[in-house]
């Protein structure tokens, strides 16, 4: 502080301009009448300027003075020094003194207007520096939060709720701080600002070993210095409290344990919290404990090593921060003197980015008042000097302003006025005779700041011109942002904006690494962008969302969609409207690699094909486990691609269902392959043992979806004479053939690091769950011959030999035809309708959404043709196809259908298969469709030709009915 012995009055040197003489003129003379001393200083040419000045343009100074005359006497007359140190040593005892929470607000509030008023005079008279001005607003704030957290303190211990070490000394040992960040924690207070506030306690403190839940005592106690700070009266306010700042605001109470706040550090801090904390300093309660705590946190605010990750972090803050945010081009009319391009914000990015750079190993960088870091940093030859000269003095001026702007109402605003009228009576305000000279000079300003500002971050990546503001730092939301979102077509911006700023804290587990945010910050803005251009971007970043919170790591993932838009554009598009392609991108990013190979996008899809894809993926592995992890990379890979090219249009619905059956040949191929050997070189081999596989079901008829499971039987034949296997234990052939077989299962089944490969069912083995689970050749042909029932000769029209030994799967073939070639039984229709009776009693068929079970959907065709195929193959052996839908066709073609049957059967089989494949494509399985979103049901719309998903209800209710009637006809 000046230490200039004189009076304010005598101190004053400069004075607002005038706009309304008369009305300014008026209000002294209103003044003057106060009393002797009024009329005296009235008469002071300086001070009549300034009260003139002051009566002109500050409603709020103006108030002050006009309520209390002899108080504004009295500051006039005294040092300006001696009249701020005696009010808050003033206040200060008469808050420890107050026997109440009224009387101590009443106190504080009182201090604030004589502060309030008496830094104004010396600010608007020039009699105090900007710098001056600052101190004394932050002492004055300091002095404010301090004796409020006192009179706290004693009150809770007088109440018996908080026992203190030593009431007299309420602050030592009382096991809470106050830390001030911002503009106050740096000592920059602006003359209307609010304090960022964190609230720490130490649970293994005295006081707070002696509370039953010090967490909560804690917080009560918070929310009683928020009311004593901040609660409006007949006397006003205090401070604005802003307690946001603290760790991951959205999900912790307003006071926070010193372990908790430090691990969130150590664990999700942020690189905005990072410059956040440089502020930081402990201005109420036990500071030591506020010290110690600030001094383990260091490594966490310097980084003795910045990666370049985190660097490029930096940068998306100030894309995020500043980029686009106020006006996109310097302006004086409505312009943000804090926000705006050019303004403070932009001065202390400049200098808090560079700490935060070069301060791990440059220590007398760590300061965090502006002014002198950015001196430091033009010593440490980090900025020039005309860098620094310009950005000093505009950061002297523009502060100013903003001081002035809040003197008027004593409001938080840095925004100008944007009318002509209002921004010339500003510029008056500010000493200014004209506009044009305020604006000249305004300008000057604020081009400098912004060239040194664009200059440090000239090499760092802008958002796209037509995004507008995404802000997603801080706590709150920013009104521009939402307008933003809003644009980009999110219907719920609001939710959008927690959301993101959930990620940035953490809040997910595939978020919750230091890497993962740095990257989601530069990724953000474009995937916004990209979810914009999906059906429905809400459904898409919830999607993003909830698999977020079910991973435990992103980064992959995040990392490819920031290197590719192309990419980005189609997973946003997945997660909207096929989220189950979406969840299989989030857990196995890798997938998303596939998608670049035009190759693979183009691959054939044949048995062969498969085969040999598989082959060059297996040759450098020896290990099973590692084949194992190899064939579920392989699966999942080419299962995605799979899909892919069917909702892209590459690949008809039918043509999918084969490929679904081809790859999963393929895998049960390679994985009966590597088993087979692993087992041989365990146990030996049987001589002249061999095996196969049967695929049944949807495997056996080529018609299997994304979701389909695999319908397996092993059947197996032996020299009889050699009955054992030549290893070491001798198994016999029985036995170890079973033992083969549920060492394939668990090959197919078992959850590795890489997850599963599917889900296999080997209930349509002879006898079903009471039967081995391999079959000796002998007796599967003797049970399909002697015992099984007529559902076992249905399922046995769909099966195919899928691996395996060649001559034992020509003999196994050829035993199937020959069984499915005798003459049908009496019982036939009968076993037939009974068998559909059951599944209707079991899985209901009155949804006629349900595609598989609804009365006329796909159980219905399938019965129909594997009946058909029952009661006809002995006359046309053209009729054991496995397909329903060459059965179908056959029949029709063969006379055993009328031509308008066929045609209507075949037409509801595409239309089944068409919303089936795309269905289980896009949808994990379980989900029902009535339930599904809007763009996912209107993709199943698209996929069967029709305008909405309305008429494909339409469609599939009158294609249901339809094959009813047939089933009806035909069977019963």
């Amino acid at each position: 502080m000046q230490a200039a012995a004189l009076p304010l009055y005598e101190r004053l040197v400069k004075a607002p301009e005038v706009s309304d003489p008369a009305l300014a003129q008026a209000r002294l003379a209103d003044f003057a009448t106060g009393g002797r001393d009024a009329a005296s200083l009235a008469r002071a040419p300086a001070v009549a300027a300034l009260l003139r000045g002051i009566a002109d343009h500050s409603p709020y100074l103006w108030k002050l003075i006009a309520s209390d005359p002899a108080r504004l006497v009295r500051l006039l007359g005294e040092e300006a020094e001696v009249s701020l140190v005696a009010c808050l040593t003033t206040l200060d005892a008469a808050v420890r003194g107050a026997e109440s929470e009224a009387a101590a607000m009443r106190a504080l509030r009182k201090a604030k207007q004589e502060v309030a008023l008496l830094i104004a005079l010396a600010d608007l008279g020039g009699a105090w520096t900007l710098q001056e001005v600052m101190a004394a607003l932050t002492e004055a704030a300091d002095v404010f939060v301090a004796s409020a957290l006192r009179f706290i303190l004693q009150d809770e211990h007088k109440a018996g709720r908080l026992v203190l070490p030593d009431a007299s000394r309420p602050d030592e040992g009382c096991g809470v701080v106050i830390l001030a960040l911002g503009k106050h924690g740096a000592a920059e207070l602006n003359y209307s600002s609010d304090t960022d506030l964190i609230i720490l306690f130490e649970p293994a403190s005295p006081a707070a070993a002696q509370m039953g839940e010090p967490a909560a005592a804690f917080v009560r106690i918070a929310r009683r210095l928020v009311k004593l700070l901040q609660e409006r009266t007949a006397d006003g306010y205090v401070l604005r409290v802003d307690l946001r700042l603290r760790p991951d605001p959205g999900s912790t109470a307003i006071a926070i344990s010193t372990p908790a706040a430090f691990f969130y550090y150590e664990s999700f801090g942020q690189n905005w919290e990072r410059a956040a904390m440089i502020k930081a300093r402990p201005i109420a309660g036990d500071r030591k404990l506020g010290e110690t705590f600030l001094e383990q946190l260091t490594p966490f605010i310097w980084r003795r090593y910045f990666d370049y990750a985190a660097i490029a972090d930096i940068h998306a803050m100030k894309r995020q921060i500043h980029a686009v945010r106020g006006h996109a081009e310097i302006a004086v009319a409505g312009h943000d003197l804090k926000l705006g391009r050019g303004g403070i914000r932009e001065i202390e990015f400049f200098v808090q980015t560079q700490q935060l750079i070069y301060g791990g190993r440059r220590p007398q960088l760590r300061g965090s008042a502006t002014l002198p870091m950015l001196d430091e940093l033009h010593r440490q030859g980090l900025v020039s000097q005309a860098a620094r000269d310009e950005l000093h003095e505009a950061y002297l001026y523009l502060r100013e302003l903003e001081h002035r702007l809040q003197m008027i109402a004593d409001e938080q605003t840095q925004r100008l006025p944007a009318e002509a009228q209002d921004l010339t009576r500003f510029a008056n305000f500010c000493g200014y005779a004209t506009l044009a000279d305020f604006s000249a000079a305004l300008t000057h300003h604020l081009e400098r700041v912004a060239e040194h500002y664009a200059m440090l971050f000239e090499a760092a990546p802008g958002l796209s011109a037509a995004t507008g503001n995404l802000v997603f730092t801080g706590v709150s939301d920013d009104p521009e942002t939402l307008e933003t979102l809003a644009r980009l077509g999110f219907q719920r911006p609001a939710l959008a904006a927690e959301t993101i700023r959930g990620w940035h804290f953490g809040r997910r587990a595939g978020v919750s690494s230091e890497r993962a945010r740095e990257v989601l910050t530069e990724l953000v803005p474009a995937l916004l962008e990209a979810f914009a251009e999906s059906a429905d971007p809400d459904a898409a970043l919830a999607a993003l969302d909830h698999a977020l919170a079910q991973r435990s790591a992103a980064v992959e993932l995040l990392s490819i969609l920031k290197s590719n838009a192309g990419l980005r554009k189609l997973f946003a598009d997945l997660l909207g409207s096929a989220p189950r392609l979406a969840e299989m991108v989030v857990r196995r990013p890798h997938v998303l690699d596939s998608m670049i190979d035009r190759d693979l996008l183009t691959a054939p899809l044949g048995d062969a094909d498969f085969d040999a894809r598989l082959r060059r993926v297996l040759a450098p592995h020896t290990a099973i486990e590692d084949v194992l992890d190899a064939l579920r990379d392989f699966r999942q890979e080419e299962s995605f691609l799979i899909g892919l090219r069917l909702l892209t249009e590459n690949l008809a619905p039918d043509v999918a269902g084969a490929a679904y059956a081809a790859l999963a040949g393929a895998v049960v191929r390679a994985c009966l392959f590597h088993v087979e050997q692993d087992f041989a070189a365990r146990f030996g081999k049987v001589p002249q043992g061999r095996c196969v596989v049967l695929g049944m079901g949807k495997l056996g008829s080529r018609e299997m979806t994304a979701a389909s499971d695999l319908d397996l039987i092993l059947i197996y034949d032996f020299d009889a004479d050699s009955p054992e296997a030549n290893g070491a234990e001798r198994l016999h052939a029985t036995h170890y053939y079973t033992r083969l077989s549920q060492r394939l299962i668990s090959g197919l089944t078992v959850a590795t690091r890489r997850g599963r490969l599917y889900d296999v069912d080997m209930r349509l083995r002879p006898s079903g769950r009471k039967g081995p689970v391999a079959t000796q050749l002998s007796s599967f042909v003797a049970y399909q011959a002697e015992e099984a029932e007529t559902w076992e000769h249905m399922a046995l029209t769909r099966a195919r030999i899928v691996a395996g030994d060649v001559a034992l799967a020509a003999e196994v073939t050829a035993a199937r035809e020959r069984i499915l070639r005798r003459p049908p039984t009496p019982q036939l229709r009968k076993d037939v309708l009974d068998m559909r009776r059951l599944v209707a009693k079991e899985k209901g068929e009155s949804d006629p959404l349900d595609l598989k079970y609804a009365a006329g959907g796909q159980i219905d065709l399938d019965f129909l043709a594997q009946y058909l195929s029952l009661r006809s193959a002995h006359e046309a052996p053209a009729l054991l196809a496995t397909a329903p839908a060459d059965i179908i066709a056959r029949a029709g073609a063969l006379g055993f259908l009328p031509p308008g049957d066929s045609e209507c059967l075949l037409a509801a089989y595409r239309l089944y298969t068409q919303t089936a494949q795309v269905l289980h494509t896009i949808l994990e399985a379980g989900v029902p469709l009535a339930g599904a979103s809007a763009p996912v049901k209107q993709r199943l719309a698209a996929a069967a030709g029709l305008p909405s998903f309305a008429q494909l209800e339409v469609e599939l209710f009158e294609t249901e009915a339809r094959v009813r009637a047939i089933f009806k006809e035909i069977i019963g």
